[in-house]
């Protein structure tokens, strides 16, 4: 059944215009040994990048703010969004591995013409929300750290394609490592901040369990932007694309068991870590704000001020405290950068089958992310509370296009005659994955309708 899933996977590839991501497709050999740590770690760094999406800059505001409002309530939302975003990225990491395609090469292959493009302006329009985000995060971490202008700043988030340039000519393997270094960076800095903040863990590991005052009407608004932020549409299509970096013999029974067990590993472990750097952000918003009349921290120059002001954040505050923070927010940034370009191209040449550079390409989406963005920061006069609105906005758009890549996702894995009899969906991930993608659903219309409401 494995080589039928081989010889369609490869007829399905030409059709699709070649490998995704030709550049590092079966680029990073793996070893014939059988130990498991040895494994791992050769097969460990596509769930690092896939993990970026799940604590860039959109999701900060949100598990902090949550943390400031409401105390540990919410700690079970971030539990059960950690949850479901290992359920979708194990889907679109075996798709990539069994068929050879990315998502977005198995959405073209199996709809029209039309429809395809359809779907391919919905989802590059959703990646220049994300770049919008990552634009805002990192134009404010530098107006923090460095004083320098958002106008300046966020001009200067162009030239991060040169840090690009750099980073393609060390390999991919180089790229996980940097970009596991800057999730360490996130981590290292959060787990710092809440150790000296002293949370109630006995109060936080207590609302792991879900509680009926999450539907009251606040709550449930904080905790839908907190899921909202969380599964984004990108990771489905990166993960689909960069599972197929490593190389092994696709005919082997035995070598594609192995890679889509160890590549399921990585992927978990790494969300894991997502997991945890969410939940100190929302411990560290608890411990600090929480009961203190925070309303404003809502944007991360007030989070910032508030790290450093002894009557919110307590003995603990200092001007250490908000510099880690301005950092991890710039290393926040430049994470989401260089997966953000990656998933740029799968989608460029998965879907209409243009291959250009990754330079190029991230050229042309910054300056076209760029210009709303300067031109908000303008008109309201570098007013950091407007960029926070648009970056929130972006993260609604994202709530829309979700759809769009996790119903594909689920009907392409649950089916047969594409995954082949050994690694279709089991029943119960079927279910389990049309019920998340019901409620997500219905979850992100209701932020939609709660945003346009608040519009109007």
């Amino acid at each position: 059944m494995t080589d039928n899933v081989s010889t369609k996977s490869t007829k399905m590839a030409g059709y699709a215009n070649g490998p995704s991501l030709e550049e590092v497709n079966g680029t990073v050999s793996v070893p014939k040994e059988k130990g498991f740590i040895r494994n791992l770690m050769a097969f460990s760094g596509p769930g690092a990048l896939v993990a970026v999406g799940y604590m860039d800059p959109g999701n900060w505001v949100t598990s902090i703010g949550g943390g400031a409002k409401y105390g540990y309530l919410l700690m079970s939302v971030i539990l059960m969004s950690s949850l479901i975003a290992m359920l979708l990225q194990y889907m679109a990491a075996k798709l990539g591995i069994v068929t050879q395609m990315d998502l977005a090469q198995a959405t073209r292959a199996h709809t029209s013409k039309r429809i395809g493009a359809v779907l391919w302006v919905v989802t590059e329009l959703a990646i220049m929300a994300t770049d919008i985000a990552e634009v805002i995060g990192g134009a404010i971490a530098l107006q923090l750290l460095f004083g320098v202008p958002l106008v300046l700043g966020v001009s200067l988030t162009v030239f991060d394609v040169l840090l690009l340039l750099l980073l393609t000519k060390l390999g991919f393997r180089k790229i996980e490592a940097i970009v596991i270094c800057l999730i360490t960076v996130i981590l290292v800095v959060f787990a710092y901040e809440v150790v000296i903040a002293q949370p109630n863990m006995g109060a936080a590991v207590a609302n792991f369990i879900p509680r009926t005052e999450i539907v009251h009407s606040g709550q449930l608004t904080m905790a839908l932007g907190i899921v909202g932020a969380t599964v984004m549409p990108h990771n489905l299509y990166l993960h689909s694309s960069i599972s197929q970096t490593r190389k092994f013999n696709r005919e082997d029974p035995a070598e594609m068991r192995r890679a889509v067990k160890f590549t399921t590993w990585d992927s978990n472990i790494q969300l894991f870590g997502a997991f945890i750097i969410n939940c100190l952000l929302l411990l560290l918003g608890a411990a600090m704000f929480f009961g203190k009349g925070t309303d404003q921290l809502g944007t991360f120059g007030n989070l910032y001020a508030a790290l450093q002001d002894n009557h919110l954040a307590g003995a603990v505050a200092s001007p250490l405290l908000s510099t880690l923070f301005a950092v991890a927010l710039l290393a926040s940034g430049q994470n989401s950068t260089i997966t953000g370009t990656l998933t740029g191209q799968v989608i460029m040449e998965g879907f209409i089958n243009l291959k250009i550079p990754l330079w190029v390409r991230r050229l042309v989406t910054r300056l076209i992310s760029v210009v709303p963005v300067i031109i908000c920061t303008i008109i309201y006069g570098g007013n950091e509370a407007a960029l926070d609105s648009l970056l929130v906005n972006s993260q609604v758009f994202l709530s829309i296009a979700l759809p769009f890549s996790m119903i594909p996702l689920t009907i392409f894995t649950s089916s047969k005659k594409i995954m082949g009899t050994e690694y279709v969906n089991k029943r119960w991930i079927t279910v389990l994955a049309r019920t998340c993608t019901i409620v997500l659903t219905l979850l992100n219309i209701q932020i939609v309708w709660e945003s346009l409401t608040s519009l109007f």
